[in-house]
């Protein structure tokens, strides 16, 4: 599957509604480390058909950001029956990201 742009008009169909554990992850188009992590959250939406994944960027949905108390970025959210099941902020490798998946 490819990433979706989620925004507040998506939000409770795609993520909130959703089955399958979704991973997001909230952006902007300025943040340094967030384009370091945009190949990895690719790899892992082309890799994973189980997991959907989606981004938000924060400069374009700052209620959903405030929402989640996101404060940094790049911050990845796991998400599961519309519950916040597992996080993390900062750049990380791939490997890690999948661990938190597999935590989750």
């Amino acid at each position: 599957m490819s990433v979706m742009n989620i925004d507040k008009n998506n939000f409770q169909a795609e993520v909130m509604n959703e089955e399958k554990t979704v991973l997001l992850d909230f952006w902007a188009s300025w943040c340094g480390p967030c384009r370091m992590m945009a190949p990895v959250v690719e790899e892992i939406a082309a890799e994973r058909p189980d997991i959907k994944v989606g981004k938000i960027n924060v400069d374009e949905q700052p209620e959903l950001a405030g929402q989640y108390r996101v404060m940094s970025i790049p911050t990845l959210l796991v998400m599961k029956g519309g519950k916040v099941v597992n996080q993390m902020v900062g750049a990380r490798p791939k490997a890690q990201v999948l661990a938190m998946l597999e935590k989750a």
